[in-house]
């Protein structure tokens, strides 16, 4: 407890590699918090900084932490083809509104290996036209792989955008096995 009687927020962090590269997890009591693609040293910094900002705790590593345990050993699992659902506590303090809403669909509603369009994940988060605004949600989730937006793709059949790259939302699909595997 803090000196007012408060229970301190607590932020642990580690880097795993993975098959897309290192990737952050972030995790608080509630869950994980934030998973970061690319986690080279400098979007480390970056990210840390972020989250310090927006939870109010200067994270910590602890790459051993009980917080982390669970979801390290599920992403390890799901990279090797073992796993197809997370099970994990999630905090969803990073985000709200209407990207909450369809996060929270996305997750509990497009399993793996399938894919759903921007506008059909809009109507079914209830904002039917909405697409765009889904597209704003993909891009601001703070949980990719866990929470899928990779298996958010365009109506016409193309991939659509994704924040961890093209090449890593191929790889994914890929793993998913909803795109065949790059020859090289």
């Amino acid at each position: 407890m803090d000196s007012h009687g408060q229970y301190e927020r607590q932020v642990v962090w580690t880097v795993v590699g993975t098959d897309i590269g290192p990737l952050l997890l972030a995790a608080t009591r509630e869950g994980l918090v934030s998973v970061v693609f690319h986690a080279t040293d400098a979007v480390r910094e970056r990210a840390l900084d972020r989250l310090a900002s927006r939870l109010g705790a200067e994270p910590v590593q602890a790459p051993g932490s009980p917080l982390l345990t669970e979801a390290i050993r599920q992403l390890t699992a799901y990279f090797a083809g073992e796993r197809h659902d997370f099970e994990l506590p999630l905090d969803w303090s990073l985000i709200s509104g209407f990207h909450r809403q369809v996060l929270r669909e996305l997750a509990a509603g497009v399993p793996y290996g399938s894919v759903v369009g921007y506008g059909d994940l809009a109507a079914r988060a209830g904002q039917p036209g909405a697409a765009q605004a889904v597209g704003m949600a993909m891009g601001a989730n703070p949980l990719p792989v866990v929470v899928p937006c990779h298996r958010v793709v365009e109506s016409d059949g193309g991939i659509g955008g994704f924040g961890g790259g093209l090449e890593t939302k191929r790889k994914l699909l890929a793993l998913e096995g909803v795109l065949p595997e790059p020859l090289f």
